[in-house]
């Protein structure tokens, strides 16, 4: 099967297969002008290495759990990878939940000024940012 074939069938472009190839997540053969031509189990690899992109893993986690997939057997190291993964999307979560509240904040205040958090509101205008200035 050929390269668009399989992006066609397996719902990517084929800038997206050739990024895989790159990436050693699939391997198709060459013919002898040197197009690539792939088995029909392609589609059904693709669209499960799309599932480990939609779950956030990066290719270099794809590309070690896939001999888990090949066997169908999942190792300790694997598992211990997949709840390092989740960790580390969780964090990442927790820091993108920060910094929405951070924003909300902002956001209230310049809905809601007060001269506390606006300079241009105090009398005079920044007042405690000239105080500190030393002048030679």
């Amino acid at each position: 099967m050929r390269i668009g074939e399989v992006a066609d069938r397996a719902g990517v472009s084929t800038r997206a297969l050739r990024y895989y190839e790159e990436q050693g997540l699939i391997a198709p053969e060459r013919t002898g002008s040197g197009q690539r031509s792939y088995a029909e189990s392609a589609v059904e690899r693709v669209q499960m290495i799309q599932q480990f992109f939609t779950a956030g893993l990066p290719s270099r986690t794809i590309r070690q759990l896939l001999p888990c997939v090949d066997t169908g057997h999942g190792s300790p190291e694997a598992f211990a990878m997949l709840a390092a993964e989740r960790d580390r999307i969780t964090a990442a979560m927790a820091d993108l939940a920060a910094a929405r509240d951070a924003l909300d904040a902002l956001i209230d205040l310049a809905h809601h000024p007060t001269p506390e958090h606006c300079p241009a509101l105090r009398d005079p205008a920044w007042s405690s940012y000239d105080a500190g200035l030393v002048r030679a």
